[in-house]
């Protein structure tokens, strides 16, 4: 990861670690999705899910355990892409601090770099989680499949209200990724060096990797997942429920459930974190090695 390598490997690596955090990561997002959107039960009634079990459980029993996937094609076509993105920032973000590809870098500029990442991620992320939440809700909330896929989705919400509806969520999905990538790949590269000299080489082994990458992803969800929770409520809202947009989102969740409601979805959201982001650098750091092998000019 210290090592300077082209931004189309870094795009082609990303990609690849992108697709497989979708395969481990999916279940975990439907869970946390439903969490963080379902309605506040009336005065004397249950919610809808008490907690992650019984999200989990109610899901299965009622769509099966391929409702766990629901949506996987939205993620499957976006966030490799997405991915891929974020990582070919990352590296222009050094790129852009370094005098030469031989120059380490500081602490401070890996974040810098990140925030970059997250700002370009965040053009895509937007009207993709737009789509995929849209998707993965419908049958918890209406009862019904109201969109037959993804490109029904993209082309009804255009249709309604152009580009505009597709990028609703932007700013909370802004501050989100830019706060959350200035925290991921800083921690994954001070991780990544502690377990390096434990070898006195740069070479980990898988499971250290997935250890680095895991437990960075956490680290950056923890400091994302409030204004996740308010990008979910604001773009599965009907049209002008919040027109104050992401204010009239915390303004209201603050008054009617209270500050813990911007913590909705956590449990899902770490349990999904380590897996998914350890597979996404196990990804990343085995498809650099290979093309490194295959191309070393590239």
């Amino acid at each position: 990861m210290e090592t300077q390598t082209s931004i189309i490997k870094n795009f082609i690596a990303g990609g690849v670690g992108g697709a497989s955090a979708i395969l481990v990561g999916q279940p975990f997002d439907i869970i946390k999705l439903r969490l963080q959107t379902q309605p506040k039960p009336a005065a004397g009634q249950s919610p809808l899910y008490t907690g992650t079990w019984d999200c989990i459980v109610k899901t299965i029993r009622t769509e099966r355990f391929v409702g766990l996937y629901k949506g996987m094609s939205v993620p499957l076509m976006m966030t490799t892409p997405i991915t891929a993105v974020s990582f070919t920032g990352f590296t222009f973000g050094k790129k852009l601090q370094q005098g030469s590809s031989e120059e380490p870098l500081t602490l401070r500029q890996i974040t810098y770099a990140g925030m970059l990442a997250g700002l370009f991620t965040s053009t895509l992320t937007t009207p993709a989680e737009r789509v995929k939440i849209l998707l993965q809700d419908q049958a918890a909330v209406s009862g019904s499949k109201a969109y037959k896929g993804p490109f029904a989705v993209a082309k009804g919400l255009y249709r309604g209200g152009g580009i505009i509806s597709l990028y609703r969520g932007m700013i909370p999905t802004v501050f989100r990724d830019v706060i959350g990538f200035g925290t991921y790949f800083p921690s994954y590269s001070l991780i990544r060096r502690a377990l390096a000299s434990e070898n006195a080489n740069e070479d980990l082994s898988p499971l250290q990797i997935i250890i680095a990458g895991g437990s960075a992803g956490v680290i950056g969800w923890i400091t994302g997942i409030g204004l996740d929770v308010v990008k979910s409520r604001l773009q599965i809202a009907p049209d002008g429920k919040y027109p104050n947009g992401m204010f009239s989102v915390v303004m209201e969740m603050l008054r009617k459930e209270g500050p813990s409601s911007l913590f909705k979805g956590t449990g899902p959201v770490l349990l999904r974190a380590f897996p998914s982001n350890g597979a996404v650098f196990l990804g990343y750091e085995t498809s650099i090695k290979f093309m490194n092998w295959l191309a070393p000019d590239l």
